[in-house]
C-alpha cells in the first residue's frame, strides 16, 4: 500500500468520514487486520475560516500549503484536501508539493462521466455553487450544470457553518434538504452533486428521486484506489 495524506479539520466531522471510508475499503479489499497507512494534518478550522470569511485566499492558502508539505515530508505519496470549498486554492497547494493531490471535483466528474451523466445540479456552500473553480472541472467532463440557486446557497452556508461543522444534525435541516432535492428532481437534470463534505450528515444519498453523487464518498474512494494501486 502507498502511504497517503489527508489535509483535514475542514471540518473534523468530514475528515472522520474520509478516515472511515478509506479504512473500511482497505479492510474490505485486503481482509484480515489491514488498515490504511495514513498521515493526517488536522488543521484548526477557526484559523482557516477566519481567512475565508474575508475571502482572503492568500491567508487561507498558507496553512494548507504548510500542511501539504508536512505530509510529503512524512512520506505521503499522494494526498487529498478533505473539503470542497478549499479547492478554490487547490492549484497553490498542488504546486507546493511533488506528489499527486487528488482534486475532488475531478474525481466526481470522472465518476459521472463513466456513468454517462450529462446534466446535473450542484448543491454546496456558496463559493462551490457559484465560483468557476469547481464548476469548470465538472463542465470539462462534459457535464452541463444548472445555474446556481443563490437562495439555496445561502441556506446551505448557514446549515453547514452553524450546524454541521459542529457535528449538529437537525430534523429541520434534513427536511429542508429533502424538499430542495425533490424540487431539483423536477428540473431537466440527471443527477445532483452533493458538493459539500458535511451534507452527507443530513442527506440520505441512497433515498432520493435523482442519483446523488456524494463528493466525500467519491473522493475518499479515489484515495483508496490510489493507496491500493
Amino acid at each position: 500500500m502507498k502511504k497517503f495524506g489527508l489535509i483535514g479539520g475542514l471540518s473534523w466531522s468530514s475528515t472522520a468520514r474520509y478516515y472511515e471510508i478509506i479504512n473500511k475499503g482497505v479492510a474490505r479489499r485486503l481482509g484480515g487486520f489491514h488498515s490504511a497507512p495514513l498521515v493526517i494534518e488536522s488543521l484548526d478550522f477557526a484559523e482557516v475560516a477566519r481567512c475565508t470569511t474575508a475571502e482572503d485566499w492568500d491567508c487561507a492558502s498558507g496553512p494548507l500549503i504548510a500542511a501539504a508539505q508536512r505530509l510529503e515530508a512524512a512520506g505521503a505519496q499522494g494526498m487529498v484536501i478533505c473539503a470542497n470549498s478549499m479547492h478554490v486554492i487547490y492549484d497553490r497547494v498542488a504546486q507546493a508539493v511533488s506528489v499527486p493531490v487528488l482534486h475532488i471535483a475531478e474525481t466526481v466528474g470522472a465518476k459521472m462521466q463513466a456513468d454517462g451523466v450529462k446534466s446535473a445540479a450542484i448543491v454546496g456552500t456558496r463559493n462551490v455553487m457559484t465560483e468557476k473553480f469547481y464548476r469548470q472541472r465538472l463542465v470539462s467532463c462534459g457535464i452541463s450544470l444548472l445555474p446556481p440557486d443563490m437562495e439555496l446557497a445561502e441556506r446551505v452556508d448557514k446549515i453547514v457553518y452553524d450546524e454541521l461543522v459542529h457535528g449538529k444534525v437537525s430534523r429541520e435541516s434534513e427536511r429542508f434538504m429533502k424538499s430542495e432535492l425533490t424540487d431539483i428532481a423536477k428540473q431537466q437534470v440527471q443527477a445532483v452533486v452533493l458538493a459539500c463534505t458535511e451534507l452527507e450528515l443530513i442527506v440520505d444519498v441512497r433515498a432520493n428521486v435523482l442519483p446523488i453523487y456524494d463528493s466525500t464518498t467519491i473522493h475518499a474512494q479515489a484515495a483508496l484506489d490510489f493507496i491500493l494501486s
